[in-house]
């Protein structure tokens, strides 16, 4: 068995060696082939490329000034590659945008949209204020959250329709009738936000934000206040706001599970969950009470 071993890996040994000798034969051959056709291509090339600039039709209509290759400055080069440069027009001359430019604009305000809509309206405290009533009334997922922010945007722009409507009228209409340009349409835009927010922002939480941002105020004025500031105060002011309202929502329902746990615990029905039992009495209490209405009206009241 030991010498059958020995043998076969002697034959094993001379067919790898074999092998090897062939590969560098093959490449050897292939090399010295693409050196060969390298270099008569290298002369052909030469020759063909001399007799196309020479052979060339030429064109009374070329779009370039000077002559290709000319060009001895980055300078000359920019004004050559005319056909390589990507230019936007800011202006058509009526005071209106280009309209590759409009388009740009209107894509980012897209996508810009739905965070200005959740921070700098009323839709954060409608939407916190209804999601604390459905956790009160312990109906897990009734009114569903779809619902909960159907309610909310529209409520949003009920109570946000004056401020829209001003922005339109003072700031988009004389936009796109060329009465101002880009900068103070954004200005004049900003400018009812701007009141609506420092409306329902608790001078406090506007104090803290222009300290932290080294910014001097007098405590009253408006203008006084950068929009980086009044955003985020705007923002706290409303998540405050609106878990203060949540927590009296909360009272009567926690009364009525208290009432509900002090029964079943007198009538030694330990293991019954009491909020089995409270369900039904929340929702009786939140209809007789017309508790929908008065949440929303009195909710929607608080920004008028």
């Amino acid at each position: 068995m030991i010498i059958v071993m020995k043998d076969t890996s002697k034959k094993y040994n001379i067919k790898h060696e074999l092998r090897k000798l062939l590969y560098m034969l093959f490449m050897v051959v292939t090399i010295t082939a693409a050196d060969v056709v390298v270099a008569s291509a290298t002369a052909d090339d030469d020759i063909t490329a001399g007799q196309i600039l020479d052979e060339r039709p030429v064109d009374e209509n070329r779009t370039n000034i000077n002559e290709p290759g000319s060009a001895q400055t980055p300078e000359d080069l920019a004004d050559l590659n005319i056909s390589n440069s990507l230019t936007f027009s800011y202006s058509s001359g009526n005071g209106e945008l280009n309209g590759m430019l409009r388009l740009m604009l209107i894509l980012t305000a897209i996508a810009i949209v739905p965070i200005l809509l959740v921070t700098v309206t009323s839709f954060t405290r409608i939407l916190i204020v209804l999601h604390f009533t459905r956790q009160a009334l312990n109906t897990q997922s009734a009114p569903p959250n779809q619902v909960l922010i159907a309610i909310s945007l529209f409520l949003t722009f009920f109570i946000m329709q004056p401020v829209f409507s001003q922005v339109y009228t003072e700031a988009v209409l004389p936009f796109e009738a060329g009465e101002l340009e880009f900068e103070e349409a954004m200005e004049v835009a900003a400018a009812p936000m701007r009141e609506f927010m420092f409306e329902q922002t608790q001078r406090q939480d506007i104090a803290t934000f222009m300290e932290m941002s080294n910014t001097p105020w007098d405590g009253e004025t408006l203008a006084q206040v950068p929009t980086s500031v009044l955003i985020p105060g705007f923002i706290i002011s409303e998540l405050r706001s609106a878990f203060i309202m949540g927590f009296v929502i909360y009272v009567p329902f926690i009364v009525i599970d208290m009432v509900v746990a002090s029964v079943l615990m007198s009538m030694g029905m330990m293991m019954l969950p009491p909020t089995t039992i409270s369900m039904p009495f929340k929702i009786l209490l939140f209809v007789l009470a017309d508790g929908w209405n008065l949440i929303i009206v009195y909710l929607v009241r608080t920004f008028m």
